[in-house]
C-alpha cells in the first residue's frame, strides 16, 4: 500500500493549491515532503492550463521549519558523513526554493499559521504572501540553533525589508506577528484567518488574469533586476517584448482593440 501525500493537490479555474499535509508536525518539511513539492512544481510548470498557484497549510501550521527527525538523525550520523550528506541535502532545498522562485506563473503563499525557519523562507519564495490576521507569525530562528538561513532567506528576506532590518530580524530571531509582518513588508495583505483561501484564490485569479507568456517573461526578468544593470535589464525586456509579439495573447488582443476602434468609427 503507498503512504498517504504529505501535499494535498486541488485546482479552481486554473488556481492550483498544494495544501502542506502534516498537521500533526505542523507542517515540517521533511525530505520526502520537499520530494513531493518538486514534483508538484515540475508538474505545474509544464502543464500550461495551470494560470497560479497558492501553497498553504493544513491545521495550525504553515510551516514550521526543518524536520526535527532529520535533525536528530544528523546528530546520531557518522561525523564523517556529516559534511557531504548535507551538502547533498542543501542542493535539494535549494533546486525546491529555485523552482518556486523561478514558476512561470503568479504564486501566493496563505499563511496560516507559524511560517519559521524553512516554512518562512517557503513563504518568501512566493510572489505574493496573504496571511492571517489572528494567527500568522514568521521567525528566522536558524542561527539560534547555530545554523545560517539555508532556505533562501538570505535572499528574499532583505528584498522583502531591506539589508538592515533582514540582518535584525535573522540575527535576533524574534517572531513577527501578522501586523508587523504587513508593516515590514513580508507580507502584503491580510485577512480573517476564515477567509484566508477565498483571498488568495482572488488575488491569484487578478493577479494572472492577463497574458501568460507575458506574465512568465516578466516575472524571469524582475525577479533577477536586483542584480542587472539598467542595460541589461532593458535588453533583456527587448528580448522580451519580440517573443510577446508573435504570441497569440497580444495578437487576438491587439485586434480585439483594432475591431473596437473600427466598431466606434462607423
Amino acid at each position: 500500500m503507498s503512504e498517504a501525500p504529505l501535499i494535498q493537490y486541488s485546482i479552481n479555474n486554473g488556481v492550483v493549491t498544494l495544501t502542506l499535509d502534516r498537521p500533526e508536525k505542523r507542517n515540517a518539511m521533511s525530505d520526502a515532503m520537499r520530494a513531493e513539492l518538486v514534483e508538484h512544481l515540475v508538474s505545474i510548470r509544464a502543464d500550461r492550463s495551470v494560470r497560479a498557484l497558492i501553497i498553504t497549510g493544513n491545521g495550525k501550521g504553515f510551516c514550521a521549519g526543518g524536520d526535527i527527525a532529520g535533525m536528530k538523525a544528523r546528530m546520531e550520523a557518522e561525523l564523517s558523513t556529516v559534511g557531504f550528506n548535507g551538502w547533498d541535502r542543501q542542493q535539494g532545498v535549494h533546486y525546491a526554493a529555485s523552482l518556486l522562485l523561478n514558476l512561470p506563473v503568479p504564486t501566493i503563499a496563505a499563511v496560516n499559521g507559524a511560517a519559521a525557519g524553512l516554512g518562512a523562507d517557503l513563504a518568501l519564495s512566493c510572489d505574493f504572501v496573504v496571511a492571517s490576521q489572528q494567527y500568522a507569525h514568521f521567525t528566522w530562528a536558524y542561527i539560534a540553533r547555530g545554523l545560517v538561513p539555508d532556505g533562501g532567506g538570505m535572499y528574499f528576506l532583505p528584498r522583502r525589508v531591506g539589508l538592515g532590518r533582514a540582518k535584525a530580524l535573522i540575527f535576533s530571531g524574534r517572531r513577527v506577528g501578522a501586523d508587523e509582518a504587513l508593516q515590514l513588508g513580508i507580507a502584503d495583505q491580510l485577512c480573517d484567518a476564515s477567509e484566508l483561501l477565498n483571498t488568495a484564490q482572488a488575488m491569484a485569479e487578478e493577479m494572472s488574469n492577463g497574458s501568460r507568456t507575458a506574465i512568465a517573461l516578466t516575472k524571469s526578468i524582475i525577479n533577477h533586476s536586483y542584480e542587472m544593470s539598467d542595460h541589461q535589464v532593458f535588453a533583456e525586456g527587448s528580448k522580451a517584448q519580440g517573443i510577446c509579439y508573435t504570441s497569440k495573447e497580444h495578437r487576438d488582443s491587439v485586434q480585439s482593440f483594432l475591431d473596437r476602434a473600427k466598431e466606434a468609427g462607423k
